[in-house]
Formats: C-alpha cells, structure tokens, sequence
C-alpha cells in the first residue's frame, strides 16, 4: 500500500516569498531521495487545523512515499535535518501520515529527535 505524508509549513510573520521559497528548497530536497512523488499542494487544499491564516501563510507539500522500505525513515530524517538547520526563528511542521500527526513549532533539539524517531517507528513500512 502506498504511503503519503502531507508536510504543512508556516512561520509566523513571514510573507509568502520566503515560504514559498522554504516550500521549494524543501521539495527539491526531497525530491533527490528514494519517493515516487513530491507535490506541492493548492491552497485550497490544505486541510483545517493547519495553524495558517490563509494561503500566503502556508506551504504544503504531498510525499508520495510507495513501496519502499526505508522511504518514512529517509524522508524523516532530512525533514529533521531541514528544520535543525534554521537557527533563529524556525518554521511550524506539521506532518500527517494515515491520521497521525506530528507537530513541531517551538522544542528543543532533543524533544524534536524523540518525536522524529516515534513517527518513524509508527510508520515504518520494514516487516508491513
């Protein structure tokens, strides 16, 4: 069964530019690992509760992720690569995958690790 996670990104105060090139850089990187797809997603598509005000305020992308074993793990990783690398004012992630949600906004680098490797541990297609 194919795996999708939606990735909704946001930082308060920002305009859409730096989002939208936020959404972009974060698209091509994952793009170079091993998932079927990355999509960005409409505004009107973007799913309630998702912490924006309005389209300019959001970026969300669609990881197709497919068969692969070791795709949740790779895309996690960079994901908690990419946030870790923003050091003053990071953005909001909120992942969703099979109605599970794992959000990030303000935790310490610790926190963030532990969250990261429970989601990979739920979703992790190895012995599925």
């Amino acid at each position: 069964m194919e795996k999708r996670l939606h990735i909704h990104l946001s930082e308060e105060g920002s305009d859409p530019e730096r989002i939208d090139r936020m959404t972009g850089n974060l698209r091509r990187e994952l793009l170079q690992l091993d998932v079927d797809n990355v999509e960005t997603l409409p505004a009107e598509e973007i799913p309630a509760g998702a912490r924006a005000f309005g389209p300019v305020e959001v970026g969300a992308l669609l990881v197709t992720l497919g068969q692969s074993a070791t795709a949740v793990r790779q895309v996690a990783g960079l994901l908690h690569g990419w946030w870790s690398r923003f050091q003053e004012a990071r953005p909001s992630m909120r992942l969703t995958m099979d109605g599970d949600v794992l959000e990030l906004s303000e935790a310490s680098p610790d926190q963030v690790a532990e969250a990261f490797e429970t989601f990979i541990t739920k979703h992790s297609t190895v012995g599925a």
